[in-house]
């Protein structure tokens, strides 16, 4: 029989640890994500793969919100995160500061997921659109790539927080391989 694990086997860090701790090159972007049990489900996933920061652009709430908590279970917290109104203007300085940019949409030649890489020692931003809309037209133009989670059903179309967790997952394994 296998015995559930309680919250001191985990040995779950602190947020003061997590917050000093090493975290992977990698930034995620809501351009105009309205949902916030989306916003805080990213920030959870966030949190479980060590990503540096959150940006919220846009529609997107921020914290503090009991919603995104609802979701965030305090993630919210031990991520760091930032708003901007324009999701163009962060993007730009992180282009600047030599981070290249990922937009997760459905484009003509997208790269998909299961063939998708990274090179060693890069710095990387994954941008995430709105529920209806995707990813607006003028990010996706200054994105060095975009990248597409296959699927085969009959939808093509996964939620945003579904989507964020698959594609954080993916840059954590490319990460961690490195």
């Amino acid at each position: 029989m296998r015995r559930k694990l309680n919250t001191e086997d985990i040995k779950r860090v602190t947020i003061e640890e997590f917050k000093n701790g090493e975290k992977i090159p990698l930034i995620v972007v809501l351009d105009n994500v309205r949902s916030l049990h989306n916003v805080g489900s990213v920030f959870r996933t966030s949190d479980a793969y060590c990503v540096q920061r959150v940006i919220l652009c846009g529609i997107s709430a921020v914290p503090p919100n009991a919603e995104i908590h609802k979701s965030a279970l305090g993630a919210e917290f031990s991520v760091d995160w930032v708003y901007f109104q324009d999701t163009v203007e962060p993007l730009v300085e992180l282009k600047h500061q030599g981070y290249k940019l990922f937009a997760v949409e459905q484009t003509e030649q997208s790269s998909m997921l299961d063939n998708f890489r990274i090179k060693e020692g890069e710095k990387c931003v994954v941008i995430f659109g709105n529920e209806v809309r995707g990813v607006q037209q003028n990010v996706i133009d200054l994105c060095d790539d975009c990248i597409e989670i296959p699927q085969f059903g009959t939808k093509h179309s996964l939620n945003v927080s579904v989507a964020a967790g698959i594609v954080v997952w993916e840059f954590w394994k490319f990460f961690v391989k490195q």
